[in-house]
């Protein structure tokens, strides 16, 4: 149609073509009124390309568009006529990036805009990939008759793909990872305080984990710094794999990642999500034809309930990630406000642990190792055992990973060897020691000669020592590996596998190191007595190999009677748990051998059962509108039981107060005197550290919209807001304190 039609249409004086000028002419300055000269002037400037001319009906419908910018659109879509917010998109920069909406989202506003980039929408079946994206830069101007009827836009548009690209592209090089393609800490720090802005105002929540690799450094050591880039792009590709839609993940630099995921606040949901990212990370990766094995630690933290202010929410998920790693790596943490404590304590032992050995704090415990039918002692497991001067007993779970990251591992590795060796040459000659050698000491080319000099030292015999690995020393160099294993083999002492099962490709292993012995996890052991329950078919499983290969079997953390006699009737070569004994100290071992006592007495439960965990902590029950004070005695997820309430009667509704807007909806199920046994509404929950919390909370909105600050939840208890019952009414129960043993009513 053209300019001069566009005009006509648009209520323009038409005119006939004039001849071309002569230089005079030409000369001359083209007044506004000479509507045949602009009107070419208009041609000449759309067929020059320098920008194209558009215009639409009061309704939004296009009905011009210059003939080069038509040519932008496949010949068979229709263009003219059609609605211009069907054929070009704009995307909003703000909040929710990368988001489309449609053009009538701007044109309904009846107001100018100058150079706004849109995006050619592409036909659904055939949409072009991020590269060949068609972009222009739109301006328009809203026009009005005399009598200020809307007429429709009137404007002009350019093609900037090529601009817009490069400007993409400079933007996305300042905001993502060059290695991974995942959003940088720039990115996600700014994504995190634009979110959480716009959710303090919206009152929703976001759920942000924090991530690092386990045993990283090891890859880059063994294999290289090409192979450690490698392995940081297969686990930024599973992670993109397994986060739910709408979540961003972010490298923070070094092996450290971030996953934002708004809306997220069940923590049920959130562990079974971190489990499911812990099992994945911590599958195998090949890298350029060599085996890695790699775990991760994370911590959780849930915006409004452990931060309102960005910098508050990730340094609560730096300290549940510092929790998890010093649980013993390879698990989630929730964060609690006694995590700053807890991180404290750990920074000064972890400066106590240097001095630790020096002071003779340290000493090893044994547990013993029985015949599953007979119950005759047929060896001990060395465990570390580290007695503080302050903090009193310090689990190994908690130090030993102190010990690997401040280097200390292969110090107390040493001693652990010469003093396991030491003790047991004062056993008799047929009972093995067995020690944990962590797959950090494992890599150390120091390590034979350490075995080699605790057993000539202490006179032991080689087969009585036992070096218990787990798969994780499979991980990097495969020849090294392949090499201290012969190594060791040579000295003639025996290997066992620990945790079997609990990694990945454990057959491979099997082939490949010549194991005397496969430990059967406890993970398997708890549950093999239900009927519906596979683990005793997994048990099976295990000890039939193991007797194809000629290597005996030990199942651990046998606790009940009736775990003993399943593991006995499956064929399992040894036990190992505290149904015969926890691990003591050596002279408890040698007043036991001297004794001539190589029998051991099962002592435990009749039957397993669910994990339960026996506290004595005051926590506060809500019934009607009064609070009372109770002790904690068992929790578990389904239940508990308290003390300190008489005259309650069974079916009564109670809510638990566990602290932290941790409230727990329950019946009384048995109540005698003092004491109720309690069934839970909703199941508890793991905080990933062996303990238990609600799926939800109570929102600190909601304690703001009744007269609080909004901020993080507190610690402690605290009056929830209720709703408006009227004037006390008389408690219904009486409470007594039963620390004391005393009946006074409160």
């Amino acid at each position: 149609m053209g300019v001069r039609g566009m005009f006509k249409n648009l209520g323009g004086q038409g005119a006939e073509p004039i001849s071309v000028p002569d230089a005079e002419a030409a000369a001359r300055k083209i007044s506004k009124v000479d509507a045949k000269e602009r009107l070419e002037m208009l041609d000449a400037f759309e067929a020059a390309g320098i920008a194209w001319l558009w215009a639409t009906d009061p309704e939004g419908n296009l009905i011009y568009l210059s003939d080069s910018a038509v040519e932008t659109f496949d010949d068979k879509r229709p263009v003219i006529g059609e609605p211009l917010g069907k054929l070009i998109e704009t995307v909003c920069e703000t909040e929710s990036e990368g988001r489309t909406r449609p053009l009538s989202f701007l044109l309904s506003s009846r107001t100018s805009f100058v150079e706004q980039p849109v995006r050619v929408i592409e036909p659904q079946e055939g949409r072009a990939s991020e590269d060949s994206e068609t972009w222009w830069a739109l301006t328009g101007k809203p026009q009005y008759d005399a009598k200020e009827n809307f007429l429709g836009y009137r404007g002009s548009a350019k093609d900037i793909t090529a601009v817009y690209q490069d400007q993409r592209d400079s933007s996305r090089m300042a905001e993502y990872d060059s290695l991974t393609g995942l959003a940088n800490r720039h990115r996600m720090t700014r994504r995190l305080t634009a979110i959480l802005n716009a959710y303090k105002v919206e009152k929703r929540s976001c759920a942000l984990l924090m991530l690092d690799l386990d045993r990283f450094k090891q890859v880059n050591d063994t294999l290289g710094h090409p192979a450690g880039d490698e392995l940081l792009r297969q686990v930024s590709q599973r992670l993109q794999r397994i986060v739910p839609e709408g979540s961003e993940i972010g490298r923070l630099g070094g092996d450290e990642f971030q996953i934002m995921i708004p809306d997220m606040d069940d923590r049920g949901d959130l562990g079974e999500l971190s489990n499911r990212i812990i099992s994945m990370i911590s599958q195998p990766y090949s890298i350029e034809g060599s085996r890695a094995i790699i775990g991760t630690s994370i911590g959780v933290a849930i915006a409004p309930y452990d931060g309102i202010e960005p910098n508050e929410l990730i340094k609560a998920t730096d300290l549940a990630l510092y929790a998890a790693k010093g649980g013993g790596r390879g698990q989630f943490r929730f964060y609690s406000n006694d995590l700053k404590e807890t991180a404290e304590d750990r920074r000064e032992i972890e400066e106590d642990l240097r001095d630790a050995l020096v002071r003779g704090e340290l000493e090893m415990h044994y547990q013993p190792v029985v015949d599953a039918k007979t119950h005759i002692v047929r060896g001990f497991e060395a465990l570390m055992r580290w007695e503080h001067p302050v903090h009193g007993a310090v689990s190994p779970g908690i130090f030993i990973p102190i010990a690997e990251d401040s280097n200390l591992i292969d110090e107390l590795g040493a001693w652990a060897l010469r003093q396991a060796c030491e003790d047991a040459g004062s056993w008799p000659s047929d009972l093995t020691v067995s020690v944990n050698v962590s797959a950090q000491q494992f890599v150390s080319d120091n390590l034979p000669s350490v075995v080699q000099s605790a057993l000539q030292t202490s006179g032991l015999n080689p087969d009585q020592l036992e070096l218990e690995i787990t798969e994780s020393v499979f991980m990097g160099d495969v020849e090294a590996t392949d090499a201290m294993f012969k190594t060791l083999s040579k000295l003639g002492v025996k290997l066992a596998l620990d945790d079997f099962g609990t990694g990945y490709s454990s057959l491979a292993y099997l082939r490949r190191a010549p194991f005397d012995k496969i430990k059967i996890d406890q993970s398997f052991v708890r549950g093999c007595t239900e009927d519906d329950n596979s683990n005793a078919a997994i048990i099976t499983a295990i000890v039939s190999l193991a007797r194809a290969m000629d290597m005996v079997t030990t199942a651990e953390g046998v606790e009940a009677l009736d775990e003993l006699d399943k593991i006995a009737a499956l064929d399992a070569d040894m036990v190992q748990g505290f149904i015969f004994s926890r691990a003591v100290p050596q002279a408890d071992v040698l007043a036991k051998l001297e004794a001539g006592e190589l029998k051991y007495e099962p002592i435990g439960p009749a039957k397993s059962r669910a994990d339960r965990r026996t506290l004595f902590r005051r926590i506060s029950v809500i019934h009607e509108n009064h609070h009372y004070t109770v002790m904690l005695r068992d929790l578990s997820r389904t239940g508990a039981r308290i003390e300190g309430l008489v005259d309650v009667p069974v079916g009564t509704q109670l809510v638990l107060d566990l602290g932290e807007g941790q409230l727990v909806v329950c019946t009384v199920m048995r109540s005698q005197d003092a004491t109720q046994g309690l069934s839970f509404e909703t199941s508890l929950v793991t905080d990933g550290a062996g303990g238990l919390c609600t799926r939800h909370r109570v929102s600190p909105y909601m304690l703001a919209s009744a007269g609080m600050p909004l901020q993080a939840l507190p610690p402690g208890n605290y009056k929830m807001p209720t709703r408006d019952s009227g004037p006390d009414s008389t408690p219904r129960f009486m409470q007594v304190d039963v620390s004391a043993g005393s009946s006074r009513a409160r």
